[in-house]
Order: structure tokens, then C-alpha cells, then sequence
């Protein structure tokens, strides 16, 4: 699990794409703002979606799942229930994937847990929008 900035910083150094689970249209919306400010400090978004899937949002297509996305994945920024998490974690093991986010009110135990213990980079509890904006 990456705690420390240094460890935080060099993810967010060493990865340049995003894949936000959850992102809303809706502009007031944890995942709407972070992902506006994550596209301005030049990061390419991939966003997913299953009730938006094939609309338009911040300029970038939305996927039903993660499997749809046509490139690779360094992060996967997650904005779904914690009961949702572990599937979600499993979708993106087999897309494959740097750095497992999971923002503040979306963490789960068991899935920081197994990630962990099966050798992902983890990160739980924090947003990557404060820690982009604090870091880089």
C-alpha cells in the first residue's frame, strides 16, 4: 500500500493514463471535478461507466467495463461503493494496471488486503485530485 509521498509522487510521475470507474456527467460529482483537474495536469482519462456508456464526458468516451478500454491502463481511480470494489479490482488484474486508487468513501479491506498481498501498488483513502495538485 503506498503511503508515503515519495511513493505517491512516483506513481503519479511514472503513470499517465487513467481509467475513472464511476465518473458522473454530473459536475458536481467527486468524479467529475477530480477528473477535470487530473485532464488539465495532462494525464490522457479513459472513464467507465456501464449507465453512460457511449456518451461523451470532459471530451472522453465512456466503457461499460474496464476490459473495454482499447489501451493500457497505469491507474485505475475507483468511484463506486466499497462492495463494488473487489469485482472491480478483478476486472482490472485482467487488463492489467499499475497503480489500484481507490478515493476517499470507496476503500475496501479486503480488496487493499489481497492487492496487497498479491504484490499491486495500492492506494486507499486518499484523492488523486489533492494529491496531483500537492505532489507534482
Amino acid at each position: 500500500v503506498l503511503r508515503e509521498d515519495k511513493d505517491l509522487k512516483s506513481a503519479l510521475q511514472s503513470c499517465r493514463t487513467i481509467c475513472v470507474v464511476g465518473i458522473s456527467p454530473d459536475p458536481y460529482k467527486p468524479s467529475y471535478f477530480v477528473s477535470d483537474a487530473l485532464l488539465r495536469r495532462g494525464f490522457k482519462l479513459y472513464f467507465v461507466n456501464p449507465n453512460y456508456e457511449g456518451r461523451t464526458i470532459l471530451g472522453e468516451k465512456v466503457y461499460a467495463s474496464i476490459r473495454d478500454i482499447p489501451d493500457k491502463i497505469d491507474i485505475v481511480d475507483v468511484f463506486r461503493r466499497p462492495s463494488a470494489v473487489p469485482s472491480l479490482a478483478e476486472e482490472a488484474k485482467e487488463k492489467g494496471f499499475e497503480v489500484f486508487w481507490m478515493q476517499p468513501g470507496t476503500e475496501s479491506p479486503e480488496t487493499i488486503k489481497k492487492l496487497d498481498n498479491e504484490g499491486y501498488k495500492v492506494v486507499a483513502g486518499r484523492c488523486a485530485k489533492i494529491e496531483s495538485a500537492r505532489l507534482l
